[in-house]
């Protein structure tokens, strides 16, 4: 069921890497973190435990096969998996790649930028670019690993 007030039942919520009945798995195209995907069930449910047990799985396996690619494909020194919904109340998985020479690091992304000296931001830059230059490698290696899954 679908909630014409939720903007992610309107909208599928950025580029569309892959989905299916379930599911959609986007590119949160987020400037200062290349890599940020989310994991966004399609029904519009709140929390977790509105699922199914085998949807908490498929949700599940989904989220951590995104994580996985990641790693293999961005390697990043941490993985930060988060849940919150207090925005958006529609239920929806964030996977985001992280390095200790992030904007953010070692606060969540969603911290209040802290100010960096310019050499900080040169190296925040470089390491924004040789992602970006990355991505697109990970999102074929994340793509054909989904689609695996449906076989």
């Amino acid at each position: 069921m679908l909630n014409a007030e939720c903007t992610l039942c309107q909208t599928v919520g950025g580029p569309v890497l892959w989905q299916n009945t379930q599911l959609r798995v986007i590119d949160a195209a987020d400037a200062l973190y290349p890599g940020f995907t989310r994991v966004i069930w399609t029904a519009h449910v709140v929390e977790m435990t509105d699922l199914s047990a085998v949807e908490q799985v498929e949700l599940m396996r989904v989220v951590f096969l995104v994580e996985q690619v990641q790693r293999a494909e961005l390697k990043p020194d941490k993985i930060n998996l988060a849940a919150f919904g207090n925005v958006v109340p529609h239920l929806h998985w964030h996977v985001i790649p992280r390095w200790p020479d992030d904007a953010h690091f070692p606060q969540p992304v969603w911290a209040a930028l802290p100010q960096a000296t310019a050499a900080a931001r040169a190296t925040q830059e470089a390491r924004r670019a040789s992602t970006q230059q990355r991505l697109g490698a990970y999102h074929q290696a994340l793509v054909s690993r989904l689609e695996s899954l449906q076989r």
